[in-house]
């Protein structure tokens, strides 16, 4: 299923956040952790997004992009930026497997096309793209 929205500012794509956590947060438990595979330019509003994600889902914490430090926890809330990543082989220093295998987890994952071919299949794509400076379109493939 694709669904796509439009947002005008960070304030917008922030909410737009935390309304779909708060739709994740309705779903059944599976037998995995849900994944989120964040798409887009840098600078496109994935950060900002999981800024509204994050307090929808209940964190407290400021979220920050980890760019340089890759993942970052809160409780069952992950994190991870793969920007700096060479591939598949990096995320299993992180203890990958272990995260996604939890079913109270949800991880949010940046750039997650460097680590594709480790994504469980069942995870939703976050598309952003810019419309112009302000405006940006983004998709969710589910």
């Amino acid at each position: 299923m694709l669904k796509k929205y439009r947002t005008n500012n960070y304030k917008q794509t922030q909410k737009l956040g935390e309304n779909f956590a708060k739709e994740i947060l309705k779903l059944p438990l599976g037998k995995n952790a849900v994944v989120l595979g964040l798409k887009g330019n840098l600078g496109g509003g994935k950060t900002t997004f999981l800024q509204g994600f994050a307090k929808g889902f209940g964190v407290r914490g400021k979220i920050l992009s980890p760019t340089f430090v890759v993942m970052k926890r809160f409780e069952n809330f992950y994190h991870i930026d793969c920007y700096r990543l060479k591939g598949e082989k990096d995320m299993a220093e992180l203890g990958f497997k272990e995260i996604i295998s939890d079913p109270k987890n949800i991880v949010a994952i940046e750039w997650p096309e460097k680590i594709k071919k480790i994504l469980p299949k069942s995870t939703i794509y976050v598309e952003f793209k810019f419309a112009d400076k302000n405006i940006r379109e983004v998709s969710f493939k589910m």
